[in-house]
């Protein structure tokens, strides 16, 4: 162990390394469940509101494009700054949207900001957090996005109840993106101290490595990101699923939209209690232990969901989603940090969330075009399977990849 290991605590990143993700996901989470149900207020069916809360995803998925290039450039800090200004652009325009179009192109922007705002995050943890702390500093992370989650949707259950207007969500996630921006003006720069006695030569790479494009990077590392990309874009596919597919089965039963967002909120915080927990499998007994049962019980309870006719059946449904989703906190970013190089992380991490973040923007268009073409439920199944899938190639590339008691 050096003696930067030594002396490093997650304490000394915990106000300027998590306090701007809580507040930037209590934000994300209080509109996440409640764009389908916008969208059908709007006039959209059960297809096309699905299609636009796919938007969220789709914007992650094309602000990974520029986003390993700009933490590179602005540094993480800044590049947060940055997302939150794009992202309230975003909600303003969400906001004010009289029409689908003008809601699915705030959507749309909300995921750009939201791609670059969590790539920033994620490359200061892999480069200055000892590898044997790494699960725990990830997952935690991870687990942050989840409190988010959590608290988010009971604030826009109580917004809603409160004024009547389910556009009134997108002012919630306005208030948290000032407070981040705030934040991170105010409070010192973790890479200026955290930073500079962990990894001192962290800053100086080349400007050959710093300037990478995107899709030079996936060719650079095109074979660990065609297995282990693979199973990491399944993991994406099926946890942006949730997201979309809950809310869907609320409408379709007649749930009302407050509790909508109460129940998926009160499943967010059962997901989000077990954030510790799945650092602490993985640092311990490997990163198996967490992928396996989180794929697992994903896929079945999507498969489960064709069974939901009545509210108490959903709330179950949406539980069990929230504990196997838990039990998964922070295994992509774990993995990601996993392969990434150690100096200048960012262009990898941004090819690794690209790949994670195809098959999150892709589930949810296909739930919307199956659940046109077909049923609901004939969608529901299909993730299931597809999770399922995910976890026979997780169990058989992990090892490859990630050797020694880190796989195991």
């Amino acid at each position: 162990m050096t003696s930067g290991e030594k002396s490093f605590s997650l304490k000394e990143v915990a106000l300027a390394a998590f306090l701007p993700t809580v507040l930037f996901s209590i934000g994300e989470g209080a509109i996440l469940p409640i764009i389908p149900v916008v969208a059908d207020n709007l006039g959209a069916g059960i297809a096309l509101a699905g299609f636009v809360g796919a938007m969220i995803m789709v914007g992650e998925l094309v602000g990974d494009i520029p986003s390993g290039w700009v933490v590179s450039r602005l540094g993480e800090r800044n590049a947060m700054i940055y997302a939150s200004l794009l992202c309230i652009a975003g909600l303003v325009a969400s906001l004010l949207s009289p029409s689908l179009v003008m809601l699915t192109v705030g959507v749309f922007v909300i995921g750009i900001a939201t791609s670059v705002f969590a790539l920033a995050r994620h490359a200061f943890m892999t480069s200055y957090v000892p590898i044997r702390y790494r699960a725990r500093a990830l997952s935690t992370l991870g687990g942050l996005f989840r409190a988010g989650w959590f608290v988010g949707p009971i604030i826009s259950a109580g917004v809603i109840q409160a004024f009547g207007d389910t556009h009134a969500v997108f002012w919630i996630h306005i208030a948290a993106c000032v407070a981040t921006i705030v934040v991170l003006l105010v409070v010192p720069d973790p890479t200026a101290t955290v930073a500079s006695r962990m990894a001192p030569d962290a800053g100086k790479v080349e400007a050959r490595q710093r300037t990478a494009g995107l899709f030079r990077t996936i060719w650079n590392f095109r074979g660990v990101l065609a297995r282990m990309g693979f199973g990491a874009a399944i993991i994406g596919a099926v946890r942006s699923s949730r997201i979309v597919i809950l809310p869907l089965y609320a409408v379709a039963i007649g749930m009302s939209d407050s509790s909508t967002a109460l129940v998926i909120g009160i499943a967010g915080g059962l997901d989000f209690a077990l954030f510790y927990v799945s650092g602490q499998i993985m640092d311990r007994y490997g990163r198996l232990w967490s992928a396996l049962p989180s794929m697992l019980g994903l896929g079945l309870a999507h498969i489960a969901l064709v069974l939901v006719t009545d509210p108490p059946l959903f709330v179950v449904i949406a539980v069990v989603m929230a504990v196997a989703n838990g039990i998964g906190s922070g295994i992509i970013m774990t993995l990601g940090a996993d392969l990434a190089p150690q100096r200048n992380p960012a262009p990898f991490l941004g090819a690794w969330r690209f790949t994670s973040d195809t098959g999150q923007a892709i589930a949810p268009l296909a739930i919307a075009a199956l659940t046109a073409a077909t049923t609901l439920g004939v969608a529901a199944i299909g993730m299931g399977v597809l999770g399922l899938l995910g976890a026979g190639l997780l169990a058989r590339w992990i090892p490859r990849y990630i050797p020694g008691k880190a796989a195991r």
